[in-house]
């Protein structure tokens, strides 16, 4: 982590991930990237459908191979930085001339041989379906569906244990430390996923929120009661309900379960993730 001094205010608790000595290109590969028009929170009618989005700084898509569609043999040029998230991706060389972004594990260097197979071995970004995969193996970029590409355990940081096999399924669990089954058909990358200090950083200031393209949060209990559950009210009040709840009614806050009761996966999870703060990651 890098620390500023604090000839300012807000840089006095402000940091950065150190990338010096870590990535090794400063441009993307053009041929993989291209731009774009970012909806910001918008959907096709230009409504706001998800607040809290607008401006920010402009930025190049780049196309990372979530599937790892080639079973081919590459080798990792670049470990490089990607605006659009949180986690660092490479350039991986196929043996046949083909080049693919694809998002890095946190001990992968350049040079080093990668491989998407049903027999590779299992060391830290190679690609296999779950079946292969031992017990107690920490795995990123996970299937939902065989074929589908990597959804699951994208982040920084983030891991996926391997805990048991069983009737066609793996058991999986979550950083949220829910347990789900998924098919063993389903591919997963060895290892966990790279920049594992992203969660200490510190933003230090509004305007750097601004600059990720993060607009201001308006707390509820600030606001009327037309426009929010949590509003109103002669001075500062508390909210007047038993649970907190969202713009809409929905249940939120520490401790609240937001699943669906009818979700279309509840049957396969396991074991429900601990909810509030303090069962975080247990």
């Amino acid at each position: 982590m890098k620390h500023y001094r604090p000839y300012t205010k807000s840089r006095r608790h402000l940091s950065t991930v150190t990338f010096r000595g870590v990535l090794t290109a400063s441009e993307p590969h053009k041929a993989l990237t291209s731009g774009g028009k970012r909806f910001m929170g918008r959907n096709s009618a230009g409504r706001i459908t998800v607040r809290h989005k607008g401006g920010g700084h402009k930025r190049l898509f780049r196309d990372v191979d979530f599937g790892y569609q080639k079973q081919v043999p590459a080798r990792v040029e670049t470990v490089e930085y990607d605006p659009n998230r949180s986690g660092f991706i490479g350039v991986l060389m196929y043996r046949d001339g083909d080049r693919r972004y694809a998002l890095l594990p946190k001990s992968v260097k350049v040079g080093d041989i990668i491989t998407a197979a049903e027999n590779a071995p299992a060391t830290p970004g190679n690609r296999m379906p779950l079946k292969a995969v031992p017990i107690g193996k920490f795995v990123y970029n996970v299937e939902l569906k065989p074929g589908q590409g990597g959804k699951l355990g994208r982040a920084a940081g983030t891991h996926i244990e391997v805990v048991a096999r069983d009737q066609g399924y793996v058991d999986l669990k979550m950083p949220s430390s829910e347990v789900r089954k998924v098919l063993e058909t389903c591919w997963a990358t060895i290892g966990e996923v790279s920049n594992e200090e992203h969660h200490l950083v510190v933003i230090g200031k509004a305007g750097r929120s601004r600059w990720m393209g993060v607009r201001p949060t308006v707390r509820g209990t600030a606001m009327n009661p037309v426009d929010h559950p949590h509003g109103g009210g002669e001075g500062r009040q508390g909210r007047g309900l038993r649970r907190a709840k969202s713009m809409w009614g929905k249940p939120t806050g520490k401790g609240q379960k937001s699943r669906r009761p009818k979700k279309y996966s509840n049957h396969l999870i396991v074991s429900r993730r601990k909810v509030g703060k303090r069962n975080k990651g247990k």
